[in-house]
């Protein structure tokens, strides 16, 4: 028998200010929530030409980056290069340790660059592995249709109605789903057992819940699902004026400790100290940090 997952919390992500001139909405990693294991951060981001994120290490994470509008440059300390525009993806493991930049671009109608950024945690046993990049092009995302063409799915990675995403992007299961829902419309959502999951709302006002357990929830809201069911419900009411628009996660939990400083995520203290120095020093990762400069991270001083 089908069971729908309750409500575990919805809250409001508030704008704050984060790298240099950005501004982000952050919903996972603050007082609220945490958090979500596998997932350590969502930051819901909007950046003009003038802003962004120069020079910074990671080590012990993996970073999704989803862009909405506009386009974001990116450079790292191994001579790794490129930009993702609108609906395009990087996945990028930072592993043992990785220094880059990502800078937005100047838009010619000067709309500024808005997207999302997912940090989900990396299994101990691979917390030291090598650094990689996947990205995935707007194109490649396989799209559904589902209630008469009211909803609309982009299955980037997971399964939904019968559509699988092209590939697995990271090493910590991860499935998300960019859906759209327009009035009269109605999506049931599978999960997979016992993972957790999380909606976030772009735009709209969406009816997360069925028959007599539902939640109105307006754009900018981070809605958390109980782990307990199989499946989600989400709905806009005939006469909404707008279509609806949020983005469905969902993760393998990792039965591990979280102890996280600024970009170092690892499972100890002692190794968090390590990871510092390991900076310091450029070592054990960290070597090509050692007098490295990104290029478009010297847009701040122009």
């Amino acid at each position: 028998m089908a069971v729908p997952r309750a409500i575990r919390q919805v809250f409001l992500a508030i704008e704050q200010a984060e790298g240099v001139g950005a501004r982000v909405r952050r919903s996972i990693g603050t007082a609220k929530l945490r958090n979500l294991s596998p997932f350590l951060m969502l930051d819901h981001f909007t950046a003009g030409a003038e802003a962004g994120f120069p020079d910074h290490p990671h080590r012990g994470q993996e970073t999704i980056t989803y862009l909405l509008s506009g386009a974001v440059d990116h450079e790292d300390f191994a001579g790794n290069k490129g930009t993702i525009g609108p609906g395009d993806l990087q996945f990028m493991t930072a592993g043992r340790g990785i220094m880059h930049a990502e800078m937005p671009r100047k838009n010619p109608d000067g709309s500024p660059n808005e997207g999302m950024q997912l940090w989900v945690d990396l299994p101990k046993n691979l917390k030291m592995c090598e650094p990689r990049y996947r990205d995935l092009r707007a194109h490649e995302i396989p799209t559904v249709d589902i209630d008469g063409g009211r909803v609309t799915v982009k299955v980037i990675s997971g399964q939904s109605h019968g559509v699988d995403s092209v590939r697995d992007l990271a090493y910590t299961p991860v499935w998300i789903l960019d859906v759209t829902v327009r009035p009269g419309g109605r999506i049931r959502q599978n999960l997979p057992m016992g993972w957790n999951a999380f909606a976030y709302t772009f735009a709209g006002t969406t009816v997360f819940g069925s028959n007599d357990s539902t939640r109105l929830v307006k754009e900018y809201h981070n809605v958390v699902f109980e782990q307990g069911g199989d499946h989600i419900e989400a709905s806009v009411p005939d006469n909404a004026e707008s279509e609806s628009r949020f983005i469905l996660v969902a993760g393998q939990p990792l039965n591990q400790k979280v102890v996280q400083y600024g970009p170092f995520v690892l499972t100890s203290q002692e190794e968090v100290y390590q990871a510092m120095l390991d900076y310091q020093t450029a070592s054990n990762g960290f070597e090509r940090s050692r007098g490295w400069e990104s290029e478009i991270g010297k847009r701040m001083a122009m």
